[in-house]
């Protein structure tokens, strides 16, 4: 079956710009597919795929989809396409265009993509925070310059790029590598990026080594794969997101963090890396409430915020109750030396009365099993005896985890 291109937009508003990227594709020797997500009727005789047949997939059918409110039949497409997407069999890859509001509906689809089945949205609002549409997907967004509406000098170029690219992405498939390896996942920082490198290096004979940054995306993209069955185990020793989703950094990866370990029964060896830091901005954009606090300037965009012991026993009861749910072996190390290098003794971060709030409060929440366990090494997080005994930890889970998805 050949891999097709779907197009996907408003035809009421975008026939011209779809029936564009269509030609484009065609010339291109790629076979594609227009998909009608609009809301308000007439798709002006491009689609492939009208926007009733799209909406009957809404879990309350078509009847939800096409109501009065704007707001509500929008929201309302972008919950059926999100079912209907990928269950196309002849999917290749998909490019949505959009403003604001097409961006809002295609996004959550294109999302529901398996990682690395080609995936562009040309939309207006590329140029800022795209994070909200992204996520932890592997979306390529291109930034419309002008609207999208109508063809023009610009918008051409800008499409037939989008095109192209689709073409491109389509026609030059990556080989298939025979993977003889299981998958792991692994959540690093910059202050446990040491730690992190000794864990691979000790693993990447027997296992292929993911690595996760941590900066909110990065953790959900990290369970997202976990979610997937892609993953084999996680040796999730950098938790720092959890910082940010308490204190309001700008790298929270949600309240969701963690929740895997109680959906899957995934060996799991976890720590407490960089839970003495909140992520902010540069200076200026710390919050006013903590002006007042020890901080450190990671760089001129990244302000560093150091946690206190009370902070510190909030995030470890809230740890604490999540590996509580873990439906699989868990261990969760507590580095007694520091859980960062800016935590390591004669650095600014250093403060074992914070660290020790953080280890007490998991101590007393944690339900200690003979699957589920903490343990207490005398070392900072990035000491090669830490890592050591994160290895030694991790494939002792490995090998008495059961090989299969509960």
């Amino acid at each position: 079956m050949q891999p097709i291109a779907y197009l996907i937009g408003t035809c009421d508003t975008k026939a011209g710009e779809l029936r564009y990227l269509r030609e484009r594709l065609t010339a291109a020797g790629v076979a594609s597919c227009v998909v009608d997500v609009g809301t308000r009727g007439d798709a002006q005789g491009v689609a492939d795929v009208s926007a009733a047949e799209v909406a009957t997939c809404h879990p309350e059918g078509a009847a939800a989809v096409f109501v009065d409110d704007r707001g509500r039949a929008v929201a309302a497409m972008a919950e059926a396409l999100r079912h209907w997407l990928p269950g196309r069999q002849d999917l290749g890859g998909a490019l949505g265009i959009g403003g604001s509001g097409g961006t809002a509906l295609i996004a959550p689809a294109l999302r529901e993509l398996d990682i690395g089945v080609p995936k562009l949205l040309v939309s207006t609002i590329a140029s800022g925070n795209v994070a909200p549409y992204v996520g932890p997907s592997d979306i390529a967004m291109l930034y419309s310059v002008t609207d999208v509406a109508g063809l023009n000098r610009i918008s051409r170029r800008v499409l037939g790029n989008a095109a192209h690219a689709l073409a491109g992405m389509l026609q030059g498939q990556v080989p298939e590598v025979a993977e003889d390896k299981p998958a792991i996942g692994l959540s690093m920082f910059g202050v446990t990026t040491t730690c992190v490198n000794q864990l691979s290096s000790a693993l990447e004979a027997d296992y292929d080594c993911l690595v996760f940054h941590a900066t909110g995306t990065g953790g959900r993209s990290l369970e997202k794969l976990a979610d997937s069955g892609m993953i084999a185990g996680l040796l999730d020793v950098t938790t720092t997101e959890i910082c940010d989703l308490f204190m309001g950094g700008v790298f929270s990866a949600g309240a969701e963090r963690l929740d895997v370990i109680a959906r899957k029964a995934l060996p799991y060896v976890g720590s407490v890396g960089a839970l003495d830091m909140v992520n902010f901005g540069a200076p200026d954009t710390v919050p006013a409430a903590y002006r007042q606090r020890l901080f450190y300037e990671h760089n001129p965009q990244i302000t560093l915020m150091r946690t206190t012991a009370e902070e510190n026993a909030r995030m470890g009861r809230w740890i604490g109750e999540k590996l509580n749910r873990s439906r699989g072996p868990v261990r969760f190390l507590l580095p007694e030396g520091g859980v960062s290098a800016l935590d390591a003794p004669g650095q600014p971060f250093h403060d074992p009365e914070a660290d020790a709030a953080l280890f007490e409060a998991l101590e007393a929440t944690v339900e200690q099993t003979p699957e589920r366990r903490l343990i207490r090494y005398p070392f900072n997080i990035n000491d090669p005896e830490f890592a050591a005994a994160l290895v030694e930890h991790f494939q002792d889970v490995m090998t008495t985890a059961p090989r299969k998805d509960n």
